[in-house]
């Protein structure tokens, strides 16, 4: 039994290099990217934002079905219509994925009218834009209830039966303010952080699941309706990213089965610094940089 121990423990760092040396190729080398025309992809808060650039960029490459889910159906049926004019399969559901028994409900309404979902993006979210002392209670809680429960009930309405096909791809829309949060935007910060370690949690869990992968993807602020009035203090050095650009590198980061995706490659260099500094260094990048005051012109969505 030492023997065994003691052979895993020399055996171990050698597995490191040999898997760093891999990552280092598979950068260099052009990867092979994942079919996606026999996927259905069902996208929550698809009707605009992020998420009809995501429906848009899954008919491009080729999906087979497209399945959207929100609250405007306005929003839907315009982005419906545009992906059937691209000539894929384009199907919407009014659901308010904060309500658990409605996800329920809606995705057993998905399953008899349209069949498996093979790939979920949960991306629907809502920011509420206020400190916590000027914040209202049902607001608060509705943050928190469609940003990470809803992520609890839309994952468990679909993962059972992508573990029985081994078939499947739970994919999270989160933020770089899960990573580093910012004042004014509390409870959208606490939502995302906590959207964060579910997505961890449940992608370690699926490791020993075969054909069934996650993607969490945290993008730097991006310029939606959502943060509408958001500024940056260094807009050409730090430029808010587009929609179009997200999803794009999102379903690449599907294709490729890339478990975490921040974006841009520079929210890399904040992750380290933020593990490395002092809390005072750090407290004076934020303020150099405006993230201390960049909600005070919030407005959101009108």
């Amino acid at each position: 039994m030492v023997w065994k121990w003691l052979g895993a423990l020399l055996l171990f760092p050698v597995q490191m290099v040999y898997l760093v040396v891999k990552a280092a190729v598979c950068i260099l080398l052009p990867a092979r990217l994942r079919d996606l025309s026999g996927e259905s992809v069902l996208i929550t808060g698809g009707g605009r934002g992020i998420g009809r650039h995501l429906a848009r960029e899954f008919a491009k490459r080729g999906a087979r079905k497209i399945i959207l889910w929100g609250r405007t159906e306005k929003c839907l049926k315009e982005t419906t219509e545009e992906i059937r004019r691209m000539g894929t399969e384009c199907h919407y559901f009014i659901c308010d994925v904060g309500n658990r028994e409605e996800v329920y409900r809606q995705a057993k309404a998905v399953r008899e009218k349209v069949g498996d979902i093979t790939i979920l993006v949960n991306n629907a979210a809502v920011v509420h834009g206020k400190s916590l002392m000027d914040s209202d209670d049902d607001a608060l809680l509705k943050s928190q209830h469609i940003n990470t429960l809803g992520q609890f009930w839309t994952t468990k309405a679909f993962l059972p039966r992508m573990l029985e096909l081994q078939n499947g791809h739970i994919v999270c829309l989160n933020s770089v303010l899960a990573l580093s949060a910012i004042p004014g935007a509390i409870d959208y910060c606490t939502s995302k952080a906590s959207s964060f370690a579910f997505m961890e949690s449940l992608t370690l869990g699926l490791l020993d699941c075969p054909g069934v992968n996650a993607t969490t993807v945290l993008p730097f602020h991006t310029s939606t309706e959502m943060f509408q009035g958001m500024r940056i203090r260094f807009p050409n050095l730090f430029p808010p990213l587009k929609p179009e650009t997200v999803a794009r590198r999102t379903v690449k980061a599907v294709q490729l089965n890339q478990a975490f995706l921040l974006l841009p490659w520079t929210m890399h260099v904040l992750v380290i610094l933020k593990s490395i500094l002092p809390r005072s260094a750090l407290e004076e990048i934020h303020k150099f940089s405006g993230s201390y005051t960049c909600m005070n012109t919030f407005k959101g969505r009108t």
